[in-house]
């Protein structure tokens, strides 16, 4: 009898161990439907508030949003956190018709962030995109982005899709030491000014095993920028991998160190490229720039440097660009070019590129136009392995028009 008055004595405390240890093993995730989120209704302010509780946790939390379609307006989650976090969506979040502000989802001043899931952030960007002015003027109306991440540190973005931005599909600005892998990026070919990732003012990116389809750039990368590493990604439609556009603002500063490597584009209006404007606003060096094991199809302008990069003329192309290139290489870039000059090298007239490398490039060119021909200017490069089409065999001209 002992014994077992002693187990019923004990009993309510063993049912409070097992219940305190389920609650927390639920403890650190913050699910939004708790806080209010329905499917088909706005949830901004139940993501805000479990963000809010998680970013305040001292352990590992996640906030969670679960399957289903849901509707949000601009939403600035912000830190620092007392922990490490993670953005699971499952569902997916639809941006309004409303182009007003910055972004659908703002991530800023957050350590250890993980964004994750098999959902889609869809900018609902058919609503917007007519509204884009850029082709009017140099400063154009901001439309806004589907995420943006300021000031994000070691963190990862893995899995999740970004459809139909109204612009930018991924913005980053002061990031250090941030992946994204395994991310799909989804908008028309004529969507304007959807560049898939910007990279602005930040140190250690990697972005890996991904693939964009989209109206602009698949991957922009900006001043101001250093050790950036671009591989395994898959680009078409779009405007190709740049770097660049450079001296278009007057806070830009040194560029350094950008690889891109294991890439395939399919049917973009330029392949690799670095872009700078003339008669820039600024003047710094841009260096340590590779791009290498890239396959190309039905590509145009598949190897470019373009130191006269000036959409719309909307800029003084006499006045050569002030933005020192150094330390280039294109190396074993192959497959088919849809234009006739495959490879073409302008440098600025007043600064022109020193230590570019160009190895073992194989393009070929079916079209009317041919034959297939390489054009350079302000520039000789050190040329080596397979020349097809032969390496600055012939003078750009000068003042020709830039694609975007």
């Amino acid at each position: 009898m002992g014994l077992i008055s002693n187990f019923v004595a004990l009993l309510p405390v063993l049912l409070l161990l097992v219940s305190n240890s389920k609650a927390q093993s639920a403890a650190g995730v913050f699910d939004i439907t708790k806080y209010g989120a329905k499917p088909n209704a706005d949830i901004t302010a139940a993501l805000a508030s479990a963000w809010k509780e998680a970013c305040a946790s001292t352990t590992p939390s996640k906030v969670l949003i679960p399957k289903g379609t849901y509707g949000l307006s601009q939403s600035n989650l912000k830190g620092p956190c007392k922990s490490s976090i993670e953005l699971q969506l499952e569902g997916t979040v639809q941006a309004s018709a409303d182009v007003k502000g910055d972004g659908l989802l703002l991530l800023e001043y957050v350590d250890q962030l993980t964004v994750s899931g098999t959902g889609v952030v869809d900018g609902q960007g058919k609503t917007a995109w007519g509204k884009n002015d850029c082709h009017l003027k140099k400063i154009c109306t901001k439309l806004p982005m589907n995420l943006k991440f300021n000031f994000v540190t070691n963190s990862i973005v893995k899995d999740i899709t970004s459809l139909d931005s109204k612009n930018y599909h991924f913005n980053l600005l002061a990031c250090k030491n941030l992946t994204f892998d395994h991310v799909t990026i989804t908008a028309p070919g004529n969507s304007p000014n959807t560049d898939g990732i910007h990279v602005g003012d930040s140190e250690q990116i990697n972005i890996l095993n991904t693939n964009i389809a989209t109206g602009d750039d698949c991957i922009s990368v900006g001043s101001s920028n250093k050790q950036i590493v671009i591989s395994d990604v898959t680009c078409g439609p779009g405007h190709g991998i740049s770097i660049g556009s450079l001296g278009k603002y007057t806070n830009e500063k040194e560029l350094v160190g950008v690889t891109v490597k294991k890439c395939k584009l399919t049917g973009t209006t330029n392949g690799v490229r670095i872009k700078t404007w003339p008669d820039s606003a600024v003047a710094f060096p841009a260096s340590d720039m590779h791009f290498e094991d890239i396959e190309m199809v039905n590509v145009s302008n598949p190897v470019l440097i373009d130191q006269e990069y000036c959409p719309w003329n909307q800029c003084n192309r006499k006045v050569p660009s002030k933005i020192k290139i150094s330390k280039v290489s294109f190396k074993n870039i192959r497959g088919t070019s849809a234009t006739p000059v495959a490879v073409k090298l302008v440098c600025s007239q007043s600064n022109p590129c020193e230590g570019v490398e160009v190895a073992d490039i194989d393009l070929t060119y079916s079209g009317s136009e041919g034959p297939i021909k390489s054009q350079c200017a302000n520039v000789k490069p050190v040329i080596s392995g397979k020349q097809n089409p032969p390496i600055c065999a012939e003078p750009a001209p000068a003042g020709g028009p830039s694609s975007d």
